[in-house]
């Protein structure tokens, strides 16, 4: 039924725009990010290779999955390290924004690297979303950028981006959940390495703060990855991406309205640059996949 699919996808994207509720006490509060990350990874691999089990898929996987998954769980590691580490110099509303268009950066490195064509819908995506960046930079009617900032979360966002290229790209003949599991173990890993270099203490405080990290990792990790699995099953990769244009929305309002970040016209209108850029970056990428199939 296409109502559920388009629940899922909602559900998806409400879930993972919650980062900001979870990640800024922590950060608030000089708690480890290393730590905090290594556990969120850690349980979620943890919850998704119980429903791996519960199903009884196999997790065995060959020495070109297992690079593979590893260069993933990179990939994956650093966008998260650069969100975070740009919420020190943006607010979480416009950081999160800007991670938003990755799937502008995804159109640009296929088409310098493997020569695939920009359509006219392409091309005003990636105009429609550049503008908005330069929307939110805006203080008054200055451009003020805070170039630290900007430059940390576009690094998020192109190593997000790296991320879907290559799950694209490397022809993988596993499933969702599988490739889910070792893309999360491999971050997990690569955060706890950082904590160890960084002499970290890996003891969790109170009994409160071991939930507090289950419900981080149950909410913003595994409940968006499982949902947006499923919403791509009922719906199609192109409804559910373009339902993931809530994230920032979301990300937005808890910036609102519990961090008291300030509304103003400039973070409405490059929201909503960035968000119909890359909508029309998404329907762009269905008609070129639609073209192709018809060939």
């Amino acid at each position: 039924m296409k109502l559920k699919g388009y629940a899922l996808g909602i559900t998806s994207a409400v879930s993972y725009g919650l980062l900001p509720i979870f990640i800024l006490p922590i950060k608030h509060a000089h708690f480890s990010l290393d730590v905090t990350l290594f556990y969120r990874f850690l349980f979620s691999a943890l919850m998704v290779g119980g429903y791996l089990l519960y199903s009884k898929e196999s997790f065995s996987i060959n020495r070109k999955e297992l690079l593979i998954f590893a260069i993933l769980g990179m990939c994956y590691a650093l966008s998260s390290e650069f969100l975070f580490l740009g919420y020190d110099y943006l607010t979480p509303g416009i950081a999160s924004t800007v991670l938003f268009i990755y799937p502008v950066i995804v159109a640009l490195v296929m088409f310098f690297f493997f020569k695939e064509k920009l359509t006219k819908l392409s091309v005003s995506s990636l105009l429609l979303a550049f503008a908005g960046v330069i929307i939110l930079c805006l203080k008054g009617n200055s451009l003020q950028i805070n170039y630290s900032g900007l430059g940390i979360v576009m690094l998020s966002s192109l190593f997000y981006a790296l991320y879907i290229i290559i799950v694209n790209k490397a022809n993988l003949k596993v499933s969702g959940f599988k490739l889910s599991f070792y893309s999360m173990l491999f971050t997990a890993g690569f955060f706890m390495i950082n904590a160890m270099v960084g002499h970290h203490s890996f003891a969790i405080p109170s009994t409160s703060t071991f939930f507090n990290f289950l419900i981080f990792a149950f909410l913003t990790t595994v409940i968006s990855s499982l949902c947006l699995v499923y919403a791509i099953k009922e719906i199609g990769s192109t409804a559910a991406a373009i339902l993931g244009a809530l994230e920032p929305v979301i990300a937005v309002m808890i910036s609102v309205l519990i961090f008291n970040e300030k509304f103003t016209l400039n973070l409405f209108w490059g929201i909503t640059l960035i968000l119909i850029g890359v909508i029309l970056n998404v329907i762009a990428d269905s008609r070129k996949l639609r073209q192709i199939q018809s060939l």
